[in-house]
């Protein structure tokens, strides 16, 4: 467990449905061939992306199974198993450490507030404890959880009680404070960045992992962005960082999951609506979305930014 380390970019997945809602994982392994060709180098399921906190338990299991047969060792996959019930997001950490996954993550219950530090390590502790042999990440977002609290203080007092607590998917904008949980006791825990628009300010921070959405239709145009840092080509890296913005605030006049998938669809994978509370598109919204994303050359530079598919992952010499 304490060389386990989450390098590189890190999908997080959708899940594919069909017209009436049900899972149809006969969409995943070639979603997964994909992803592996785009340069992902691992798997994050049930997240926010996946819309795990709209699918039953044991829709959950079956999607993170459906994941790990597909990946076949070939990259890792964590399972996101948050809960508002916490022995159901355990039992969901322990079912998903018989599923094969490489490594554990939830978020903190969202209905009832979590409003210290203390309470949140008492719940993630009964979560991780679940899995015990898996690394356990706790994910930060307080977007959708509601959430502030302080999490280098979660993690120096955490490591206390969770002995499986290896890190977080940090998915807020306080740059600051991702700096210094990735610093905190000469970089012992594996924090991983979360916020695919601030990629390259985490980057210039020591982001060594980033867990992200867009990376299911943009994977090259995010290793561009790795590429030019690790080069030293500012101008560059901001540039294409420009293009990640212009992508996220395009989806975002719509309904961004369902935005999301119909780019899929356009990439050959039938992926479906969404569950409720999430909202569909009509047919004329899919039409602008695509005249839109056409406007600023999305379907040319999302796939092979500069025309250069070969660089490097995010892992490097660290000083």
């Amino acid at each position: 467990m304490q060389t386990f380390k989450l390098r590189g970019l890190i999908a997080a997945t959708f899940t594919p449905l069909d017209d009436d809602g049900r899972l149809r994982l006969d969409e995943v392994p070639a979603m997964v061939d994909h992803l592996l060709e785009q340069g992902v180098s691992g798997l994050y399921v049930c997240g926010s992306t996946g819309e795990g906190m709209s699918l039953r338990s044991d829709e959950r299991d079956a999607v993170t199974a459906a994941f790990v047969k597909a990946s076949g060792g070939r990259v890792p996959v964590v399972a996101q198993v948050g809960h508002n019930s916490l022995s159901e997001a355990r039992a969901l950490a322990a079912r998903a450490q018989e599923i094969g996954v490489d490594a554990v993550s939830a978020t903190c219950p969202s209905y009832f507030k979590v409003n210290d530090v203390a309470t949140l390590i008492d719940c993630m502790a009964e979560v991780a404890s679940g899995a015990p042999e898996l690394p356990f990440y706790y994910y930060h977002i307080p977007s959708l959880t509601g959430s502030t609290l302080d999490t280098v203080d979660f993690l120096r007092r955490g490591s206390e009680r969770i002995a499986n607590l290896h890190g977080l998917k940090y998915t807020d904008t306080r740059l600051f404070e991702f700096q210094e949980c990735l610093e905190l006791d000469e970089r012992r825990f594996d924090v991983v960045w979360g916020c695919d628009e601030m990629l390259l300010g985490a980057l210039a921070t020591g982001a060594v992992a980033a867990i992200g959405s867009t990376y299911n239709v943009a994977a090259p145009l995010y290793r561009g962005i790795i590429d030019a840092f690790d080069a030293g080509d500012m101008g560059r890296a901001r540039g294409l960082q420009r293009l990640s913005v212009q992508m996220v605030r395009t989806m975002g006049k719509y309904p961004f999951h369902a935005a999301m998938k119909s780019v899929l669809e356009r990439n050959g994978f039938s992926m479906g609506g969404c569950r409720l509370p999430l909202t569909e598109m009509d047919s004329r919204q899919t039409q602008r979305l695509a005249e839109d994303l056409e406007a600023i050359g999305f379907f040319q530079w999302s796939s092979q930014p500069g025309g250069d598919r070969g660089g490097r992952s995010l892992e490097r010499t660290e000083p």
